[in-house]
């Protein structure tokens, strides 16, 4: 068995080895990050936040009750006569109030309610954010371990190379210039080792960060790799999803609604308010009053009416406020087509990399497998005396640096169909079901 038909399982024990015995898979590293995560978590006391606003909004269409108690002292002087009255009072009030014809409360309570939506669009929005950048940090890390076992066996391969170069130029049937080829080969790949173990700790430690946990170990994809087929449509039907959808979509279509209501709640200092108000009044004196002394008395009041308000004129303000929301509303609307084309092309992009990545990963897989022939021709070639020790140390710095690509375009696969669906306003916590049942348990 040569090296390279070895190739598979040695990826798959520096895999193993490569972290702690307990590898984590995808959906448990993306759970461990949301109790973690500062976006996520802001966006959602965002949303709680929201929610206590929309309630004070819908105060303004509920009845409003207050008590009210108090004592006063009177002292009056009587001329002529010179007579000094003392006449305490204490009182106590209840009293109430019910909007009955109040427009800009209730348009105050909608804008409340279009509140908490935008806010579920922003959580909405962090959450499919939080997903692809634990994935795409998970990937990242899966991608440097194979770069740095695909250099590592090539390292291996380079020196078996230079180690047989050695030996047939001491027997003498090659020249000097093949053992400094490998010897040049074999330090550069050094080299790429040296760096390729530098990226995997940089690599896991960004892992580390995202989640929030230290000596995260991700699960590797099942060996060997059958991806499942890409199914994604058309593009327009991803564009037409997108466009009622994504969430900065919908934050912008929310901003209009409220820019809209705003206006609508500005031209309301134009109507008059009606109030429906109610009260219970007892007062007390115990020493009578100025009017009738020396009498222990008492009044209880009790009333109910509306009161109604008209405005007039505001020096131009209401007009002014409206001509201000009106601006503010068309403004809103440029936002929103701006959000939808910009979505729209994201969309799109998205879509077309994901087309392009499923053609690379197919295209490399059929040229590892060319690789692969072309190197065993010309370790046969090598032995037979027909290629040189420079043919052999190409073809396999060849196939191995198309098994590298190959293992990126994979994982870039698997990131393109999150990416579209992001881009799209679809990805959720379950469209990682099918990438998990993809790793290695």
């Amino acid at each position: 068995m040569t090296l390279l038909r070895r190739l598979p399982l040695a990826l798959a024990l520096s895999a193993l080895l490569a972290g702690p015995a307990q590898a984590q898979s995808l959906l448990a590293l993306v759970e461990q990050a949301q109790g973690y995560d500062a976006a996520w978590q802001a966006a959602r006391a965002q949303l709680d936040a929201a929610t206590s606003r929309a309630g004070q909004a819908r105060a303004g269409l509920l009845p409003t009750v207050g008590v009210s108690a108090g004592v006063t002292q009177a002292r009056s002087e009587v001329t002529p006569g010179n007579l000094t009255l003392d006449t305490p009072n204490r009182n106590l009030m209840l009293a109430a109030s019910q909007p009955l014809y109040r427009p800009a409360n209730r348009i105050g309570y909608e804008q409340g309610q279009r509140g908490i939506e935008v806010a579920q669009a922003q959580l909405d929005a962090a959450q499919q954010d939080l997903l692809v950048r634990v994935s795409q940090a998970y990937f990242d890390v899966l991608a440097a371990q194979d770069t740095l076992a695909f250099v590592q066996a090539q390292k291996a391969a380079v020196a078996e190379q230079l180690a047989a170069a050695r030996r047939n130029f001491e027997v003498g049937t090659s020249t000097i210039t093949d053992q400094r080829e490998a010897q040049a080969r074999h330090d550069l790949v050094s080299a790429k080792e040296i760096a390729a173990a530098n990226d995997l700790h940089v690599k896991r430690l960004a892992l580390d960060q995202v989640v929030g946990k230290s000596g995260t170990a991700p699960q590797p994809l099942q060996q060997p790799v059958h991806l499942p087929p890409v199914a994604l449509g058309a593009v327009e039907d991803w564009v037409q999803k997108s466009q009622d959808l994504q969430p900065l979509v919908r934050q912008a279509q929310l901003a209009l609604d409220v820019a809209e209501l705003e206006t609508q709640k500005a031209r309301t200092g134009h109507l008059p308010t009606l109030d429906l108000q109610a009260g219970y009044k007892v007062d007390r004196y115990p020493k009578g009053t100025p009017t009738i002394p020396g009498v222990n008395m008492g009044t209880n009041t009790a009333s109910v009416g509306v009161a109604l308000n008209v405005p007039l004129f505001a020096g131009f303000a209401v007009q002014q406020r409206v001509q201000e929301t009106v601006s503010l509303a068309e403004k809103a609307r440029a936002d929103l087509e701006n959000a939808r084309r910009s979505t729209a092309q994201g969309t799109r992009t998205a879509f077309f990399g994901l087309q392009s990545g499923a053609g690379q990963v197919q295209a490399l897989e059929a040229a590892e497998a060319s690789s692969q022939s072309a190197l065993e021709a010309n370790q046969m070639g090598y032995q037979v005396g027909v290629r040189i020790n420079i043919d052999v140390l190409n073809a396999q710095s060849q196939l191995f640096e198309t098994k590298r690509d190959l293992a990126v375009a994979r994982y870039n696969l698997l990131m393109g169909q999150l990416k579209l669906r992001q881009a799209a306003g679809t990805l959720q916590l379950s469209d990682l079901n099918a990438i998990n049942a993809l790793l290695a348990p």
